[in-house]
């Protein structure tokens, strides 16, 4: 089995930064793409950052010059840092690792969310 375990959510004001962590653990011989979805209330998730085993990134539109994704293959992590925060960017922000297990069968993991609100 596979845990991913997220961090670093939280209430704060728009223009704020935050930094959002997520590290893998378990039966993983190779994590190959790493991506940050959020979903708000009352809408579908989707999908925020990904990037590649690689570092090549790729980010939704609305969050472009503001958000960073990259990674660490060492200790098999993901990160998001979150700058010049809006209200709409408020959300439970979920990652997600393709997981190639040490048996070579391959999935998809998530964690469980973690909670960012924007708000004055």
């Amino acid at each position: 089995q596979v845990q991913l375990v997220e961090s670093g959510g939280g209430l704060v004001q728009p223009g704020g930064s935050l930094r959002l962590s997520c590290a893998a653990s378990g039966n993983i011989f190779r994590i190959n793409g790493m991506g940050w979805y959020r979903q708000a209330p009352g809408k579908q998730r989707e999908l925020v950052a990904a990037i590649t085993s690689g570092g090549s990134a790729d980010y939704l539109d609305s969050v472009k010059g503001r958000f960073t994704i990259s990674r660490d293959n060492a200790v098999n992590s993901v990160y998001l840092q979150m700058n010049s925060l809006k209200p709409e960017d408020t959300a439970v922000y979920y990652c997600k690792a393709n997981v190639l297990g040490r048996n070579l069968l391959k999935r998809d993991y998530w964690g469980l969310g973690t909670q960012v609100t924007v708000s004055s």
